[in-house]
């Protein structure tokens, strides 16, 4: 498998909005997230990258084909969302990067993109001068009736690459499971380390 990355900035994320929209509504409508996603909230929400120095989107391509992608931000500019998560807590949010998310089609994993995601962005935050690294993963019931048999958690992972679930850091998110008939928040555990 011979995948390439690249860093996208400005009029090339732009250019590859849709390809990331569909890549993103493919991979989070799988376990554990279950997300019956909407083209045009993808378009919205990816736009945010465009233009911002400070955020960064690396995409994994097979030849010309966009088949996985990873962004991030500093943890300020999301402090909307997650300012009760942080409540208490002892990192400044000013000083922690945000790793949002890292999507990649399936027939692709395995092969190291994990790694180079989670390398470009811990790269990037450190040139921003930021000390810590953090992300969220969802929580789900582990008798959830749509866990796949035999369905692996990721932890093992993130551990290798240094994180640790930060106790007592969880935020909520709202968005319509591929079971249900509107929208439900969802609870979202951080992870985080030192850079």
């Amino acid at each position: 498998m011979s995948l390439t990355f690249r860093t996208l900035r400005g009029s090339d994320v732009a250019a590859a909005l849709d390809d990331l929209a569909r890549l993103r509504i493919t991979v989070f409508h799988d376990w554990p997230y279950l997300y019956d996603g909407d083209l045009d909230y993808e378009r919205n929400y990816m736009s945010s990258y465009v233009g911002n120095d400070r955020a960064v989107l690396v995409a994994a391509f097979d030849g010309d084909r966009i088949v996985g992608a990873s962004t991030g931000s500093p943890l300020a500019e999301h402090a909307e969302d997650f300012a009760s998560a942080f409540e208490g807590h002892d990192w400044p949010m000013d000083e922690i990067f945000y790793c949002a998310e890292s999507v990649l089609l399936p027939e692709y994993r395995g092969f190291g993109a994990g790694h180079a995601f989670f390398d470009a962005r811990e790269e990037h935050a450190r040139a921003l001068g930021l000390k810590y690294s953090a992300f969220c993963s969802v929580i789900r019931a582990e008798d959830h009736p749509l866990r796949p048999e035999g369905a692996r958690s990721h932890d093992v992972f993130w551990r290798k690459r240094g994180y640790t679930p930060m106790d007592g850091v969880i935020a909520t998110f709202d968005w319509k499971d591929v079971d249900e008939s509107e929208s439900s928040d969802k609870r979202l555990q951080f992870w985080g380390k030192h850079l």
